[in-house]
């Protein structure tokens, strides 16, 4: 396969389809369900919420740890073809887990597996890709993340079988990651790198560049969570009814939260590639200024309309914008990042600032009761509000960012 070509990209971005496929259902589908399989309803919430916290914890030092160990090998399949075994071998035991315990156990190595995979894996664009090519090469990447969503939101629609979810997830791993390894080379002239663990943690952040794009993908990311988090209360306490071109599309908010999310995930998926094209043309901080000042002012209409057939629409405008954002996001770190020779102990750093979020966000659901408590509804205005803030800050301060146009 000639390197540096659509199918070229595709091949490359395929392993994160399959991560993204695997995390829709594992998280919002499967854990819940088989919790509730495993444990007396009464403590059900609890026990589910300490995985979930496990899980975040692993998530948050996992990238950065695995990252580091191959950038001291020097090598990156390696680590995606071990980690991939191993989580295809997770998700059976998750599967088949006769305890609450066993599944716990199932589930931390699932997150060990995956993060030993995806860490050096995220390195992949920056290592084998030049700067004038990384903004199509993620927006690929952006692209197969929102599509495993839609088809895992399908999948977990039509395939009622729990076992054979789990089954499924494991062969479209297996199969992502047999792809890459075959198709895709080793990185060339990567070379082991020397430095300790501690100094390999601190390296990247004396580089005011990186900083920036830390700060700003986790001011956008929290901004994105705090709406996505609270979304089905909105929709259940506010809009109430979720009715659009003359049809009730849904009965119930969960229905209703669903589709939206994949209307979002659709946007996403058709923008993210034009917009990395568009990125490598003319820079990346106007699409991304673009995108940001967007997602900010969809804000506005959420809270003065809140109907649901306008909400189908702004969903499926906020999915290009946040789709376009993601995709050059990622082209922008991979252009700042300080060494050749630790590429995947930067990003996994870096990726820090998505999973930060999403442990944040749980703490403004206490504010959104008081506000509530004060004034039905005033919550929401407020969560939107500051919503609309982290964006636009998370998009003006792009321009601290000076090695990038």
């Amino acid at each position: 396969m000639r390197a540096h070509t659509n199918p070229w990209y595709l091949v490359l971005s395929s392993y994160w389809f399959a991560s993204s496929f695997k995390w829709f259902l594992i998280l919002l589908v499967l854990l819940p369900a088989r919790v509730a399989e495993l444990v007396p309803e009464p403590e059900r919430a609890t026990r589910l919420g300490l995985l979930f916290a496990l899980g975040a914890v692993m998530a948050f030092i996992g990238p950065p740890i695995w990252g580091y160990i191959s950038d001291r090998v020097g090598r990156r399949m390696p680590f995606l073809a071990m980690g991939t075994i191993i989580t295809a071998g997770a998700l059976v035991w998750m599967a088949y887990a006769g305890s609450y315990w066993q599944l716990v156990a199932a589930y931390l190595l699932l997150q060990l597996a995956d993060d030993m995979a995806t860490g050096p894996y995220s390195a992949l664009i920056p290592d084998l890709t030049a700067r004038r090519e990384r903004g199509v090469a993620s927006g690929w990447l952006g692209a197969l993340q929102v599509g495993g969503q839609v088809v895992a939101g399908a999948t977990g629609f039509l395939l009622a079988n729990l076992q054979w979810q789990f089954l499924l997830i494991a062969l479209l791993n297996l199969i992502a990651a047999g792809m890459v390894l075959s198709l895709i080379r080793e990185v060339p002239g990567l070379k082991p790198q020397r430095r300790g663990l501690w100094e390999s943690m601190v390296a990247p952040w004396r580089s005011a560049d990186f900083r920036w794009v830390w700060f700003t993908r986790f001011l956008v990311m929290l901004a994105q969570y705090v709406v996505q988090t609270y979304l089905q209360y909105y929709l259940a306490d506010v809009v109430q009814t979720f009715q659009a071109f003359g049809r009730t599309l849904a009965t119930e908010a969960f229905q209703a939260v669903a589709l939206l999310g994949l209307l979002i995930s659709i946007g996403a998926a058709v923008a993210a590639v034009p917009a990395g094209r568009l990125s490598d043309r003319h820079g990346r901080k106007p699409i991304i200024y673009a995108a940001g000042v967007g997602l900010a002012a969809l804000m506005l209409p959420i809270l003065l309309l809140p109907r649901y057939d306008v909400l189908v629409v702004l969903a499926l405008v906020f999915g290009m914008l946040y789709g376009a954002y993601l995709a050059v996001d990622w082209a922008l770190v991979s252009d700042v990042l300080p060494n050749p020779q630790a590429h995947a102990t930067d990003m996994g750093i870096w990726q820090t600032s998505i999973v930060l979020p999403q442990v944040l966000a749980g703490g403004f659901g206490a504010m959104l009761d008081a506000f509530n408590r004060q004034s039905p509804g005033l919550g929401y205005t407020v969560l939107f509000l500051v919503a609309a803030v982290c964006f636009v800050l998370g998009t003006l301060l792009v321009r601290q960012i000076r090695s990038v146009r």
